[in-house]
């Protein structure tokens, strides 16, 4: 699998809303507060998107990604009263895995016009004008794609710093190790495995990954694993000697034993942290 299929594997739109909204000033709409990430595409006239002091001009045609959790506005930027098309998505991310992808986004990042999303769009706009509601779910997956394609394009611009992990997918030795590590982490991977996926010496491979990725091959795949396993102790009733199996350790004393190393705390104690609260009864 992809890196980057990895880190959005879990992200998912709830309670997309699709308003059309007249503004008035000083009126404008509070979107997204308390969301980890909030999605913004105008489908009719220009909006200003407003993040604490931070107040940007997102125009038609253009898709916006603020990150969270603090309180986002938006309002016309039209002189006079008009109508406003606005298309939000809420998304509150939880997990290891998901929180990757937050530590490596800015605060607001902007695709403009220049990627063409008008069919979409239209589309989402004549949904104003139906009789009745789009399903919530096709609603949710359109903003799902919208926001991938958007973060892919943001992540491929020549201007943008992405991770180091990112630029290291195009490079000749570094991407193919690191398309393994992600493809089978329960692979039990040694550094000469790695550089034979990478086609090279044991040596050039250990001299190469860190100045690509800013970390050994062995600390990069134990972050990798340590974050899977996060997710699966917080959201699966599977056993820690499986989980320990499905991210490539033998048994679940030695994952035990590099968990706590990475965590801080047991499997078992991590797990009783990330487990809901029980409702009130009465």
């Amino acid at each position: 699998m992809h890196p980057f299929d990895d880190l959005l594997r879990g992200v998912r739109a709830h309670g997309a809303l699709l308003s059309c909204s007249v503004f008035t000033s000083p009126e404008a709409l509070r979107l997204g507060e308390g969301a980890s990430l909030t999605l913004c595409v105008p489908l009719r006239g220009d909006v200003w998107i407003e993040q604490g002091s931070d107040r940007r001009l997102v125009r038609t045609g253009a898709v916006a990604v603020l990150r969270g959790p603090e309180r986002i506005t938006a309002s016309d930027a039209a002189e006079l009263p008009s109508e406003t098309a606005l298309m939000v998505g809420v998304y509150r991310l939880h997990g290891e895995v998901a929180h990757r992808l937050l530590r490596v986004l800015p605060r607001y990042l902007l695709v403009c016009e220049e990627y063409d999303w008008t069919s979409t769009r239209d589309y989402l706009e004549a949904q104003l004008h139906t009789s009745g509601p789009m399903p919530q779910v096709v609603l949710d997956r359109l903003l799902d794609w919208l926001l991938v394609c958007t973060l892919r394009e943001w992540f491929d611009r020549p201007d943008t710093e992405p991770p180091a992990w990112f630029r290291a997918l195009g490079d000749e030795v570094v991407g193919p190790a690191l398309r393994a590590m992600h493809e089978s982490p329960a692979t039990g991977w040694t550094l000469a495995a790695l550089a034979a996926e990478a086609g090279v010496s044991r040596t050039t491979f250990a001299k190469r990954f860190p100045e690509v990725v800013g970390e050994s091959p062995m600390s990069y795949l134990t972050g990798w694993r340590m974050a899977l396993a996060a997710d699966l102790l917080a959201e699966t009733p599977a056993t820690v000697a499986s989980i320990a199996r499905r991210v490539g350790y033998a048994d679940a004393f030695g994952f035990s034993a590099a968990f706590k190393r990475a965590k801080g705390v047991s499997p078992s104690a991590f797990r009783a942290s990330a487990a809901p609260e029980p409702a009130a009864v009465g």
